[in-house]
């Protein structure tokens, strides 16, 4: 038999092996999905989102024989909306956990938190910050006095400048000027001086920062003044959800858990998937700083102790009505049939 003749042999063997390993493995995938559960996502294009869009990319939902109807809303209120319209079935982590405690207070029971996304002083992680020219006088929100505030825009940031300024001995309604102010803008408003500094959630201020365009005035001031760690993001899903559904409810939460995990585990080697979700260009990844995520199977009293801090500042600035227990809106096992 000649070489090129056993050479032939030899590649068609590959081939047929090839292709017996693509046939085994597309009807194994098939067999391991009888049918793909359909459910409806709602998500900002944030930072604190990381580990829904890692979820996506490493195609962790479709293993889990989970289809996402995947849509991106503009504002933290759209997410709560669509949530408690029932027309998304979770919001993944980056929801906003003020707003969701205020749509709780005016419709108990629809809501469930699953995971909190944050930073703090204690565990290393900027969250926000006070962004000021870098020549600004400002120092400390009592330096506000006379002047132009800019916040994300929404009643959580409201609230939570609200109450910075308040806890600096200024009165929000007439020793300072609020000004909602879309992301995007942020910075420009600064440095344009259309604000005279603006409450900033990350990446703002590392970019901002790193461009020499401004500074922080402080760094992670909700750590400072209402809880370190300090959580402004939360992964939620309906009630409805998790009780209609709740072999699909624990895959979705398994998920994010694992995509969570995957994250805080090695954020460098994920930060390029923040390009192809968020505003964020490929030549300011070097400068994001890590968001701290926390996944549902790791929380504990100190981050419910935290979450709890940030709701009675929304109770005391009377934007619920009552006081609430954060512990009675986390997901348990026993929501999902367990």
């Amino acid at each position: 038999m000649s070489h090129q003749h056993e050479g032939r042999l030899v590649m068609i063997k590959y081939l047929v092996v090839a292709l017996s390993s693509l046939f085994l493995g597309t009807a194994s995938a098939q067999a391991a999905c009888s049918k793909m559960d359909t459910v409806s996502a709602a998500w900002l294009p944030i930072m604190q989102t990381t580990a829904y869009f890692v979820a996506l990319e490493e195609k962790l939902f479709e293993k889990a024989c989970i289809e996402i109807v995947s849509t991106k809303m503009e504002s933290p209120n759209q997410i709560i909306d669509a949530l408690i319209a029932e027309r998304a079935d979770f919001g993944p982590p980056g929801a906003a956990a003020g707003i969701a405690m205020i749509a709780e207070s005016k419709f108990p029971g629809k809501l469930k938190v699953f995971g909190l996304q944050g930073g703090g002083i204690a565990v290393n992680r900027i969250n926000d910050g006070l962004i000021v020219k870098p020549d600004s006088p400002i120092k400390s929100f009592a330096d506000l006095k006379g002047k132009t505030l800019g916040h994300v825009p929404g009643i959580q940031w409201r609230t939570i400048s609200r109450h910075m300024v308040r806890a600096a001995g200024l009165n929000p309604d007439t020793d300072i000027k609020l000004v909602e102010l879309a992301v995007g803008l942020q910075v420009s408003a600064v440095v344009g001086g259309t604000v005279d500094a603006v409450l900033a959630l990350e990446p703002v201020g590392s970019i901002a920062v790193a461009s020499g365009k401004a500074a922080r005035a402080i760094t992670n001031p909700a750590a400072q003044l209402i809880a370190d760690p300090f959580y402004s993001g939360a992964a939620l899903m309906t009630s409805k959800f998790a009780k209609e559904r709740p072999d699909v409810a624990r895959k979705v939460v398994e998920v994010i858990d694992q995509a969570t995990d995957m994250v805080n585990g090695d954020f460098k080697k994920y930060k390029p998937i923040l390009a192809r979700y968020t505003p964020i260009k490929d030549d300011q990844l070097n400068d994001l700083a890590q968001p701290y995520l926390r996944s549902s199977k790791d929380l504990n009293e100190t981050d419910l102790t935290s979450y709890q801090k940030l709701v009675d500042i929304f109770v005391k600035e009377g934007v619920i009505g009552a006081p609430m227990s954060v512990k009675d809106k986390i997901l348990a096992k026993s929501d999902l049939g367990n």
